[in-house]
């Protein structure tokens, strides 16, 4: 792995995405919604062709050929035809892989100060024979990192996940203390870093009504307790474990900054109810930052033009207050 740079740049780096989805077009978007000089601190991370074919398909006079006055492309190109809109391919997944590669090993090298990701999909990049759960997992490998969180953050509500891509029953053996602990102080660190001074963290339980004293499952006196302890113990000023079905919703109306949740869907459904466009995805413990839509690569609507790009717009808007922070303060993340 290459080791990180000191080199403090503000340069955004785009990766395009399965290029067979919706990617290509919320990037097109949310580029052409930018001013020139915007433009210039964006590097995309993809391929020429399927670049200028989305801005077509979406109507956005933009300029992807190589050039002095061009948007800055990393072009990655394709053995033979771009794939087709809406269907999966091994080659879409190989090349959505490739992008991501790239856009890591820029950051690394500090050519980048963040990168955004548009979506890949899961199954293709698994036939191309990339075997990642996801971005997450993917962008822990790339950098060697030991572990890494799903952070979920919009304007009124914000969830970091103990565990993401795992079946229930696998996500219900790791609520363990070690790793609740660890994505408490995770969480802590982020919000520290973006300029909240004492984040209000609230851990959610695990069983209906945490447990219930041991009636519903003991994971909740047994794990997660003690972690919040500990973390208090460090100074952080967490409170849990409280019931899912109402932490969130006195999250929403502002009793806490961040909500640990124990697995995938305890976090991402009240976020997707709440904040289904705006939601942008964060991956904490890497050495690197990074920022993503939280939505998929929609294939049923692919070519089509009709994306939303809003959260593509939210996705870009929170990698610009993280991509000026310097090697000190993003080892905070991990």
């Amino acid at each position: 792995m290459t080791a990180h740079s000191n080199t403090k740049t503000g340069v955004i780096g785009i990766t395009m995405g399965d290029p067979a989805g919706v990617g290509p077009e919320v990037i097109c978007k949310a580029l052409a919604d930018m001013s020139a000089d915007e433009r210039a601190g964006v590097r995309i991370f993809g391929n020429r062709e399927v670049l200028a074919r989305a801005a077509a398909v979406v109507g956005a006079d933009l300029d992807f050929s190589p050039g002095s006055n061009s948007i800055s492309v990393v072009d990655i190109a394709f053995e033979g035809e771009i794939p087709p809109f809406g269907r999966l391919d091994p080659r879409a997944g190989d090349a959505s892989f490739h992008y991501i590669e790239r856009a890591v090993r820029a950051a690394e090298a500090g050519e980048i100060g963040c990168i955004v990701t548009a979506p890949i999909n899961k199954e293709a990049l698994n036939a191309a024979g990339h075997h990642y759960d996801g971005h997450t997992g993917m962008l822990a490998a790339l950098t060697g990192a030991k572990s890494s969180f799903m952070l979920l953050a919009s304007e009124r509500m914000s969830v970091i996940h103990v565990s993401t891509h795992v079946a229930l029953r696998g996500a219900i053996e790791r609520a363990k203390t070690k790793r609740i602990l660890e994505t408490i102080r995770a969480g802590y660190q982020h919000f520290r870093r973006i300029g909240v001074d004492a984040p209000r963290i609230a851990v959610a339980g695990l069983n209906p009504h945490c447990g219930e004293n041991g009636l519903f499952g003991t994971e909740d006196d047994d794990e997660i307790a003690p972690a919040v302890v500990a973390a208090r113990a460090e100074g952080i000023p967490a409170i849990g474990p409280i019931s899912a079905d109402t932490v969130f919703q006195k999250a929403y109306n502002g009793a806490y900054d961040l909500v640990v949740a124990q697995y995938h869907d305890q976090g991402h459904i009240p976020m997707k109810l709440v904040a289904f466009d705006t939601t942008v995805n964060v991956s904490l413990g890497l050495a690197i930052d990074r920022t993503s839509v939280d939505h998929g690569t929609a294939f049923d609507i692919a070519g089509t033009g009709r994306a939303n790009h809003v959260n593509m717009q939210a996705a870009i808007a929170y990698a610009k207050k993280l991509a000026d922070k310097p090697k000190a303060e993003k080892g905070a993340d991990r």
